[in-house]
């Protein structure tokens, strides 16, 4: 299953070469895909084999070997709040190229609810600033596009001023660090940095995509509409990510029909 997952999304297959980073993206799939009693028996078995070639020399040390495996209650993931959303993003502001980049790239992350994969793969080429809308490739190298709002707008129209200027700018990935392309890794650590500044525990790209779905749902956006977006195959990931927050909205939604009325 891994090496599936490694081909369609350009990771390594040398064992020797697999970081945790990569394991971590692909037991996120396998929960975006199935249950996590799944998730955590491809898990074990993934486990073993490192645990294997560690005995038999041919690696030195697992890249597993700090990882615990998902947990079977399948709590919803914690969405983040208005207010964490505000404190985010004022941790990244500024007038440097990193406040102007981590400032898109969270904005990106509100606005689009895409993969973190999905933006670290984000070219030049693949905005269409007229249209306000990105072309993101996602899982199975399946293209689509995905809309963003004003504020990202003038956020990424910002950024790339900032990035005509810079040494690595003839590259064409969108994001950019001091070596060149900024990588899935590199903004999971962007992200854990603001946060840290913002006081948010837990932080990490996938709860922007459950925040994202939760935000749609609570204001009034259809479920189909939700899964074309979000690039979801089957309707069953709906009721996974809608599960974030589902009381919130449900009690939102009962405030909103008033049931004793004039009563």
């Amino acid at each position: 299953m891994y090496a599936t997952f490694a081909a369609e999304n350009k990771l390594p297959t040398d064992p020797a070469k697999i970081r945790k980073t990569d394991v971590e993206r692909f037991i996120t799939d396998q929960l975006d895909r199935w249950t996590a009693s799944t998730a955590a028996t491809r898990f074990r078995y993934l486990q073993q084999f490192f645990r294997y070639l560690v005995a038999e020399d041919e690696i030195s040390e697992s890249p597993m070997a700090r990882m615990s495996p998902p947990k079977l209650d399948e709590r919803p993931v914690p969405v983040l709040t208005e207010d964490d959303l505000r404190k985010l993003l004022k941790a990244a502001e500024g007038k440097t190229f990193d406040a102007r980049r981590d400032t898109a790239i969270i904005r990106m992350f509100i606005s689009s609810g895409i993969r973190l994969g999905e933006m670290a793969g984000m070219t030049v080429e693949s905005v269409d600033a007229d249209a306000q809308r990105a072309l993101v490739i996602g899982k199975g190298d399946r293209g689509r596009w995905v809309p963003y709002a004003a504020k990202t707008a003038v956020a990424l129209d910002r950024y790339m001023r900032e990035r005509r200027h810079h040494p690595k700018a003839a590259l064409p990935w969108l994001w950019l660090s001091a070596r060149g392309r900024l990588t899935d890794s590199g903004i999971s650590q962007m992200l854990e940095r603001r946060a840290a500044v913002a006081g948010i525990d837990g932080m990490h790209a996938h709860r922007f995509r459950h925040t994202y779905a939760h935000r749609w749902l609570a204001r009034g956006g259809t479920e189909g509409d939700l899964q074309e977006l979000a690039g979801w195959k089957s309707p069953q990931m709906l009721a996974r990510y809608g599960a974030s927050a589902r009381a919130e909205r449900a009690a939102e939604a009962y405030q909103r029909l008033d049931l004793e009325g004039d009563l």
